[in-house]
Protein backbone atom coordinates (compact mmCIF):
# COMPACT_ATOMS: atom_id res chain seq x y z
CA UNK A 1 0.00 0.00 0.00
CA UNK A 2 1.74 3.18 -1.30
CA UNK A 3 2.39 5.88 2.13
CA UNK A 4 -0.86 7.63 2.55
CA UNK A 5 -3.12 5.67 0.60
CA UNK A 6 -6.25 4.70 2.76
CA UNK A 7 -6.86 0.90 3.04
CA UNK A 8 -10.94 1.43 2.17
CA UNK A 9 -8.95 2.25 -1.79
CA UNK A 10 -6.81 -0.99 -1.05
CA UNK A 11 -8.25 -3.64 0.50
CA UNK A 12 -12.65 -5.14 0.62
CA UNK A 13 -13.91 -6.04 3.87
CA UNK A 14 -15.91 -9.19 3.54
CA UNK A 15 -17.98 -10.02 6.68
CA UNK A 16 -19.79 -13.07 7.84
CA UNK A 17 -18.93 -16.74 8.38
CA UNK A 18 -19.52 -18.04 5.18
CA UNK A 19 -17.99 -14.90 3.17
CA UNK A 20 -15.23 -15.40 5.30
CA UNK A 21 -14.11 -18.76 4.96
CA UNK A 22 -14.84 -18.50 1.00
CA UNK A 23 -12.21 -16.13 0.56
CA UNK A 24 -9.53 -17.77 2.54
CA UNK A 25 -10.62 -21.42 0.64
CA UNK A 26 -10.14 -19.26 -2.59
CA UNK A 27 -6.09 -19.35 -3.62
CA UNK A 28 -6.57 -16.85 -6.05
CA UNK A 29 -7.15 -14.17 -3.89
CA UNK A 30 -4.61 -12.70 -0.88
CA UNK A 31 -6.37 -12.27 2.58
CA UNK A 32 -4.62 -10.00 4.10
CA UNK A 33 -6.12 -10.10 7.96
CA UNK A 34 -8.96 -11.71 9.31
CA UNK A 35 -10.57 -9.82 12.31
CA UNK A 36 -12.68 -12.08 15.05
CA UNK A 37 -14.74 -10.51 18.18
CA UNK A 38 -14.32 -12.07 20.99
CA UNK A 39 -15.66 -14.96 22.74
CA UNK A 40 -17.14 -16.26 19.38
CA UNK A 41 -16.99 -20.05 19.31
CA UNK A 42 -18.63 -22.68 16.90
CA UNK A 43 -17.53 -25.20 14.56
CA UNK A 44 -17.10 -22.32 11.27
CA UNK A 45 -15.16 -20.22 13.99
CA UNK A 46 -12.81 -23.41 13.77
CA UNK A 47 -13.15 -23.63 10.05
CA UNK A 48 -11.70 -19.97 9.52
CA UNK A 49 -9.06 -20.41 12.26
CA UNK A 50 -7.72 -23.30 10.37
CA UNK A 51 -8.31 -22.16 6.99
CA UNK A 52 -6.60 -18.51 7.92
CA UNK A 53 -3.77 -20.96 9.74
CA UNK A 54 -3.17 -23.02 6.44
CA UNK A 55 -2.25 -19.49 4.24
CA UNK A 56 -0.59 -17.63 7.07
CA UNK A 57 -2.77 -15.25 7.29
CA UNK A 58 -2.78 -13.26 10.78
CA UNK A 59 -6.42 -13.54 13.03
CA UNK A 60 -6.67 -10.39 15.20
CA UNK A 61 -9.06 -10.71 18.07
CA UNK A 62 -11.15 -7.62 18.99
CA UNK A 63 -14.28 -6.74 21.14
CA UNK A 64 -17.65 -7.69 19.18
CA UNK A 65 -18.21 -3.37 18.60
CA UNK A 66 -15.15 -2.85 16.79
CA UNK A 67 -16.08 -5.89 14.39
CA UNK A 68 -19.33 -4.15 13.54
CA UNK A 69 -17.95 -0.73 13.08
CA UNK A 70 -15.09 -2.24 11.12
CA UNK A 71 -17.69 -4.38 9.02
CA UNK A 72 -20.16 -1.42 8.53
CA UNK A 73 -22.57 -3.66 9.10
CA UNK A 74 -24.33 -4.23 12.54
CA UNK A 75 -26.49 -7.22 11.66
CA UNK A 76 -24.95 -9.60 9.53
CA UNK A 77 -21.47 -9.56 10.35
CA UNK A 78 -21.55 -12.92 12.68
CA UNK A 79 -18.12 -11.68 14.56
CA UNK A 80 -15.70 -12.03 11.83
CA UNK A 81 -14.15 -9.87 9.17
CA UNK A 82 -11.47 -10.32 6.40
CA UNK A 83 -9.19 -7.74 4.38
CA UNK A 84 -8.95 -9.29 1.10
CA UNK A 85 -6.50 -7.18 -1.47
CA UNK A 86 -8.22 -5.82 -4.11
CA UNK A 87 -5.04 -5.49 -6.79
CA UNK A 88 -7.06 -3.21 -9.32
CA UNK A 89 -8.58 -0.84 -6.89
CA UNK A 90 -6.83 2.77 -6.31
CA UNK A 91 -7.92 5.80 -6.06
CA UNK A 92 -8.56 7.55 -9.14
CA UNK A 93 -5.88 10.32 -8.93
CA UNK A 94 -3.55 6.94 -8.55
CA UNK A 95 -4.89 5.92 -11.60
CA UNK A 96 -4.75 9.30 -13.31
CA UNK A 97 -1.05 9.49 -12.78
CA UNK A 98 -0.12 5.95 -14.49
CA UNK A 99 -2.29 6.40 -17.44
CA UNK A 100 -0.82 6.70 -20.76
CA UNK A 101 -2.78 6.68 -23.79
CA UNK A 102 -6.72 6.09 -24.08
CA UNK A 103 -8.96 4.71 -21.73
CA UNK A 104 -12.78 4.45 -21.10
CA UNK A 105 -14.16 4.34 -17.99
CA UNK A 106 -18.03 4.20 -16.05
CA UNK A 107 -18.65 6.35 -13.06
CA UNK A 108 -21.59 5.56 -10.51
CA UNK A 109 -23.10 8.58 -10.08
CA UNK A 110 -25.52 7.17 -6.80
CA UNK A 111 -26.38 3.95 -7.93
CA UNK A 112 -28.08 2.53 -4.30
CA UNK A 113 -29.00 -1.08 -5.11
CA UNK A 114 -25.54 -3.40 -4.26
CA UNK A 115 -26.29 -6.04 -6.85
CA UNK A 116 -26.63 -4.00 -9.72
CA UNK A 117 -23.50 -2.26 -8.34
CA UNK A 118 -21.91 -6.28 -8.68
CA UNK A 119 -23.30 -6.50 -11.97
CA UNK A 120 -21.76 -3.81 -13.05
CA UNK A 121 -18.54 -4.72 -11.71
CA UNK A 122 -19.14 -7.92 -13.48
CA UNK A 123 -19.75 -6.20 -17.06
CA UNK A 124 -17.33 -3.90 -16.76
CA UNK A 125 -14.41 -5.90 -16.29
CA UNK A 126 -14.86 -8.79 -18.36
CA UNK A 127 -15.63 -5.91 -21.64
CA UNK A 128 -11.77 -4.98 -20.20
CA UNK A 129 -12.90 -1.65 -19.68
CA UNK A 130 -10.15 0.58 -17.39
CA UNK A 131 -11.88 1.52 -14.50
CA UNK A 132 -15.08 1.89 -12.75
CA UNK A 133 -15.43 4.81 -10.42
CA UNK A 134 -16.98 3.94 -6.98
CA UNK A 135 -17.37 7.38 -4.83
CA UNK A 136 -16.67 6.84 -1.24
CA UNK A 137 -20.62 8.66 -0.57
CA UNK A 138 -23.54 7.72 -2.23
CA UNK A 139 -22.81 3.83 -4.01
CA UNK A 140 -22.76 0.95 -1.53
CA UNK A 141 -19.37 -0.08 -0.06
CA UNK A 142 -18.43 -3.46 -1.77
CA UNK A 143 -19.49 -6.09 0.88
CA UNK A 144 -20.50 -9.54 0.56
CA UNK A 145 -23.52 -8.95 -1.21
CA UNK A 146 -22.08 -6.69 -3.96
CA UNK A 147 -19.20 -9.48 -4.31
CA UNK A 148 -22.47 -11.82 -4.22
CA UNK A 149 -24.03 -10.44 -7.85
CA UNK A 150 -20.73 -10.07 -9.15
CA UNK A 151 -20.12 -13.64 -9.31
CA UNK A 152 -16.56 -12.77 -6.97
CA UNK A 153 -15.19 -10.76 -9.79
CA UNK A 154 -15.39 -7.64 -7.64
CA UNK A 155 -12.13 -8.73 -6.22
CA UNK A 156 -10.29 -7.76 -9.48
CA UNK A 157 -12.22 -5.23 -10.85
CA UNK A 158 -10.79 -2.13 -11.93
CA UNK A 159 -12.23 -0.06 -8.93
CA UNK A 160 -11.36 3.25 -8.66
CA UNK A 161 -12.19 5.55 -6.03
CA UNK A 162 -13.29 9.51 -5.10
CA UNK A 163 -15.50 11.16 -2.49
CA UNK A 164 -17.89 11.72 -4.74
CA UNK A 165 -19.02 11.48 -8.42
CA UNK A 166 -18.68 14.83 -9.01
CA UNK A 167 -14.86 14.94 -7.88
CA UNK A 168 -14.03 11.89 -9.67
CA UNK A 169 -15.71 13.55 -12.55
CA UNK A 170 -13.91 16.45 -12.74
CA UNK A 171 -10.16 14.43 -12.13
CA UNK A 172 -11.40 12.86 -15.38
CA UNK A 173 -12.03 15.86 -17.30
CA UNK A 174 -9.17 17.38 -15.99
CA UNK A 175 -7.00 14.18 -17.02
CA UNK A 176 -8.52 14.62 -20.31
CA UNK A 177 -11.39 12.76 -20.51
CA UNK A 178 -14.76 13.58 -22.29
CA UNK A 179 -17.46 12.40 -19.96
CA UNK A 180 -20.89 11.81 -20.89
CA UNK A 181 -24.23 11.03 -18.77
CA UNK A 182 -25.94 8.44 -19.68
CA UNK A 183 -30.01 8.75 -19.78
CA UNK A 184 -32.77 8.54 -22.38
CA UNK A 185 -33.31 11.55 -24.83
CA UNK A 186 -29.58 11.98 -25.99
CA UNK A 187 -27.96 11.12 -28.92
CA UNK A 188 -27.07 7.19 -29.63
CA UNK A 189 -24.19 5.97 -27.99
CA UNK A 190 -23.68 3.68 -30.69
CA UNK A 191 -23.47 6.39 -33.47
CA UNK A 192 -20.75 8.87 -31.25
CA UNK A 193 -17.63 9.75 -32.20
CA UNK A 194 -16.56 9.44 -28.82
CA UNK A 195 -12.72 10.71 -28.03
CA UNK A 196 -10.09 8.49 -26.97
CA UNK A 197 -10.45 9.05 -22.98
CA UNK A 198 -13.82 8.62 -22.14
CA UNK A 199 -15.84 8.18 -19.60
CA UNK A 200 -19.81 7.41 -19.27
CA UNK A 201 -22.02 8.34 -15.96
CA UNK A 202 -24.40 6.05 -14.97
CA UNK A 203 -27.46 7.47 -12.95
CA UNK A 204 -29.47 6.64 -9.70
CA UNK A 205 -31.90 3.93 -10.05
CA UNK A 206 -35.02 6.68 -9.77
CA UNK A 207 -33.53 9.58 -10.23
CA UNK A 208 -31.11 9.29 -12.62
CA UNK A 209 -27.91 11.68 -13.15
CA UNK A 210 -27.45 14.39 -10.31
CA UNK A 211 -27.19 17.80 -10.24
CA UNK A 212 -23.68 18.40 -9.27
CA UNK A 213 -22.87 15.55 -11.36
CA UNK A 214 -24.71 17.18 -14.65
CA UNK A 215 -22.40 20.30 -14.05
CA UNK A 216 -19.48 18.01 -14.67
CA UNK A 217 -20.88 16.72 -18.18
CA UNK A 218 -19.63 17.25 -21.93
CA UNK A 219 -22.70 16.46 -23.04
CA UNK A 220 -25.52 13.08 -22.20
CA UNK A 221 -25.83 9.98 -25.15
CA UNK A 222 -28.31 7.22 -24.81
CA UNK A 223 -28.38 3.81 -25.74
CA UNK A 224 -31.59 3.22 -28.56
CA UNK A 225 -34.58 2.06 -27.43
CA UNK A 226 -37.46 0.08 -29.74
CA UNK A 227 -40.60 -1.46 -29.34
CA UNK A 228 -42.02 0.87 -26.81
CA UNK A 229 -39.50 0.04 -24.11
CA UNK A 230 -38.44 3.20 -22.38
CA UNK A 231 -35.45 2.39 -20.43
CA UNK A 232 -33.12 -0.33 -18.95
CA UNK A 233 -31.82 -1.49 -15.40
CA UNK A 234 -28.75 0.35 -14.80
CA UNK A 235 -26.86 -2.97 -14.64
CA UNK A 236 -28.05 -3.57 -17.94
CA UNK A 237 -27.56 0.01 -19.35
CA UNK A 238 -24.40 -0.47 -18.15
CA UNK A 239 -23.43 -3.78 -19.90
CA UNK A 240 -24.67 -2.86 -22.90
CA UNK A 241 -21.86 0.66 -22.17
CA UNK A 242 -19.34 -1.08 -21.41
CA UNK A 243 -19.33 -3.06 -24.54
CA UNK A 244 -20.40 -0.72 -26.51
CA UNK A 245 -17.05 1.38 -25.39
CA UNK A 246 -14.79 -1.36 -25.74
CA UNK A 247 -16.10 -1.66 -29.64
Amino acid sequence: MSAGRSPKDTFITVYGRKPVLEALDDPGLLVDKVIMAEGVRGEPVQAILAAARDRGVPVQRASAHRVKVLAGNGRHDQGVLADVLAPRMAPVADFLDELVGPAAVLVLDRVTNPANVGMILRSATAAGLDGVLLPRRGVPAIDPLVVKASAGVAFRAPVLRAATAEEGCAALRDAGFGVFGLETGGPSLLDADLPGRVALVLGNETDGLSADVRAELDGVLSIPMRNGVESLNVASAAAVAAYALMR
